[in-house]
C-alpha cells in the first residue's frame, strides 16, 4: 500500500498557517490572545480549513510545536555530539537541557500556549514524556546519582515555559544568564561543577 502524499497546495497552506501562527505567537501579549480566526486571517485561509486540518486550536498548537521541535528531536536521535547518542551522559544531559531551554526562549509564547491548553497536563504530552524518558535513561548511567526519575522531572521543570517566561519576560534575565544558570544548576546536580 502506497502512502498518500499531501497535495502541493495543502503543503503550502500548512506552511502558511505555521508561519502565521509563529508570527502571531511571537508578538502577542498573551498566548490566549491568539485565536484560530487570527491565524486563519493571517495565513489567508478559511477558518474551516484550520479546523479540518488540526481539529481545534490545541491540535494546531501541538502540530506547530512538534514541527518546530523536530530539529532538536532529530539531533538527539541521530545527530552528532553534544546532543547525539554517541555523547557521554555527563555531556549530553546539559546539552539537551540547554537545547530545550533555547527552544523555549525562541518560542516562548508558543510553548506557553501548549502548556496552557487546559485540555491536559503538560506532563502528559508526548514531547514531555519523550524528554523525560531520555533524561531518565541518561541519568541512570551517572554513577552515584539516586532517583533518576525524579531528577529528570526536576531538570525538565527548570525549562518549563511558564518559568522561562517569568525569568526572561517578567524579570528580564538575559538569554546567556539563563543558560549559564541552568548549566550551573545541572553541573551541581550531576557533580560535575568542580570539573
Amino acid at each position: 500500500m502506497t502512502e498518500r502524499r499531501p497535495r502541493k497546495d495543502a503543503v503550502r497552506s500548512r506552511a502558511a498557517v505555521f508561519a502565521a501562527a509563529d508570527a502571531l505567537f511571537a508578538r502577542c501579549e498573551s498566548p490566549d490572545g491568539v485565536t484560530m480566526a487570527d491565524i486563519a486571517t493571517a495565513a489567508g485561509v478559511g477558518k474551516a480549513t484550520l479546523f479540518r486540518a488540526f481539529g481545534d486550536r490545541t491540535g494546531l498548537i501541538r502540530a506547530l510545536y512538534a514541527a518546530r521541535l523536530a530539529p532538536i528531536k532529530n539531533a538527539v536521535e541521530d545527530g552528532p555530539p553534544p546532543l547525539g547518542p554517541a555523547t557521554p551522559p555527563l555531556v549530553r544531559v546539559p546539552a539537551l537541557l540547554d537545547a530545550v531551554l533555547c527552544f523555549k526562549l525562541d518560542n516562548r509564547h508558543l510553548a506557553l500556549a501548549l502548556e496552557q491548553t487546559g485540555s491536559d497536563s503538560p506532563y502528559r504530552t508526548e514531547h514531555y514524556a519523550g524528554w523525560h524518558t531520555l533524561l531518565r535513561t541518561l541519568l541512570d548511567q551517572v554513577p552515584g546519582l539516586a532517583d533518576s526519575d525524579f531528577t529528570a522531572h526536576a531538570l525538565l521543570a527548570a525549562t518549563r515555559a511558564d518559568l522561562v517566561e517569568h525569568l526572561a519576560g517578567d524579570r528580564g534575565l538575559a538569554r546567556e544568564e539563563l543558560r549559564d544558570r541552568l548549566a550551573g544548576f545541572t553541573a551541581r546536580l550531576l557533580g560535575t561543577d568542580a570539573a
